[in-house]
């Protein structure tokens, strides 16, 4: 098969990610649910890293309810998926920093890092919607990390993730 319809077929069989996403507004809601309680901005940023240990196991059951092919065998690009998945655990070093340096806005950086890495995945699932969202996120985190609490990022996070997913369902109706 060449490259193109790798591409297609792994955007098929997983449908581009969307157990992923869908998963996302549930960690997002978890991270508002912890900015809303009464712990220490240090508390409350060590929960929201645990907050993502949910992601995969969320992930995966989603996968069986809506049959995604969760592991994508057979696709050599799956490997590359996976790398853009890890890359961004490196990533988590810098929120990891932040959370000793500026910890008021670790849940903002914290979002950015997780739009950011959105963007290989428009290669890999040509897909659009991760492109837009790709730059969405990153700016609008930013934007609103810098004006409003954590708790008002967390909630807009969770706008903007079902708005994702509604637009990665259209593309894969398509």
């Amino acid at each position: 098969m060449e490259l193109n319809e790798l591409q297609k077929d792994c955007a098929r069989r997983q449908k581009r990610g969307l157990h992923f996403i869908l998963a996302s507004i549930v960690i997002w809601g978890l991270i508002l649910a912890v900015q809303l309680t009464n712990l220490t901005t240090e508390q409350k940023n060590l929960a929201v890293f645990c907050c993502s240990a949910v992601l995969f196991p969320l992930a995966w059951g989603l996968s069986k309810m809506l049959k995604i092919d969760f592991e994508g065998k057979g696709n050599p690009l799956t490997k590359a998926g996976i790398l853009f998945s890890i890359n961004q655990m490196l990533y988590i070093l810098i929120a990891m920093w932040v959370y000793a340096a500026v910890p008021e806005k670790m849940v903002m950086v914290y979002a950015m890092i997780f739009g950011a890495h959105l963007m290989p995945f428009s290669w890999l699932y040509q897909s659009n919607s991760y492109m837009v969202f790709s730059i969405i996120v990153p700016i609008a985190s930013l934007i609103l990390g810098l004006m409003y609490p954590p708790y008002v990022l967390a909630a807009i996070m969770m706008v903007i993730e079902a708005v994702f997913s509604a637009c990665l369902f259209r593309e894969c109706a398509k």
